[in-house]
């Protein structure tokens, strides 16, 4: 970071005010134009880094943040839709004078446009949003289309790695993963007991305080043939154990379907014993 920045910064004392006013402060943290970035991510934001990873849905930014301090010869590009989350963690890069971590405000689906051929060693998928229903299917970032379309993105080997607090989700994913041509090398549903030297983010351990297991996994781009034909069941619900009654941790954004289909069972058991 220049001097004058961390000079300029030392000295605010007021409250920004909105977010175009974070935006402009904590510039040096923020990629406004990253479709000019394409094909030249490494050259424009830190020349020396040997490998690019790419944290999608990377909500305030705690896991690229963690990393390029871990790993200062790899650049880590946070992407998400939210702008609050965009500007809050570009507020941490410059607030820590990192120059190997880039934010930047984009929808998944123009990944093709910002990114070029095999410029990617890595795509990390942490907590997305798992979309329980299945209307909402096409919207994981799991889905067999969009992992097909991360495929021209990565370099040959290149790996794809990801985490949820959600079971019926990661069961999901694993369909998805086979479907779009990419070998899962590795997998955990207890991501804490079998790996617990992993650095973990604050919210992944307010999730493990709740009772959530963490499941994990990585997968590599494999030279083998992949299809969009699905063959997963694509209501997340279709994943839930049969014992609702006993079931501990609901994963996020299925609390209200459970219930409600805890309380179905329970009129139908009621209505059995009625009889």
């Amino acid at each position: 970071m220049p001097q004058e920045l961390r000079k300029r910064h030392r000295s605010h004392a007021r409250p920004l005010k909105n977010l175009d006013e974070r935006f402009e402060w904590y510039a040096d943290g923020v990629e406004l134009e990253p479709a000019e970035c394409k094909g030249a991510w490494v050259a424009r934001h830190c020349p020396s880094a040997r490998e690019v990873h790419l944290d999608l849905g990377c909500g305030k930014g705690q896991f690229s943040l963690a990393q390029a301090k871990e790993h200062p010869d790899q650049l880590f590009i946070g992407l998400d839709y939210e702008k609050i989350c965009i500007a809050l963690a570009a507020e941490k890069v410059v607030e820590g004078g990192l120059d190997n971590v880039i934010f930047t405000l984009a929808d998944a689906e123009d990944l093709g446009d910002l990114f070029g051929p095999g410029e990617l060693d890595a795509i990390h998928l942490n907590f997305s949003t798992p979309h329980p229903r299945k209307k909402h299917a096409t919207e994981r970032l799991t889905y067999v289309d969009n992992l097909i379309m991360y495929r021209p993105l990565l370099k040959d080997g290149g790996t794809i790695h990801m985490k949820t607090d959600s079971a019926p989700f990661f069961e999901f994913s694993l369909v998805q993963f086979d479907l779009a041509g990419y070998d899962v090398v590795w997998s955990s549903t207890d991501l804490r007991a079998d790996r617990p030297e992993l650095a973990t983010t604050e919210y992944e351990d307010r999730l493990t305080e709740k009772g959530a297991k963490i499941h994990a996994l990585r997968a590599v781009k494999a030279d083998r043939p992949y299809t969009r034909e699905q063959t997963a069941a694509l209501s997340l619900f279709d994943y839930l154990p049969e014992d609702l009654e006993h079931m501990g941790y609901i994963p996020y954004g299925m609390e209200r379907g459970v219930m409600n289909m805890r309380n179905v069972r329970a009129k139908q058991r009621a209505k059995l014993q009625g009889k």
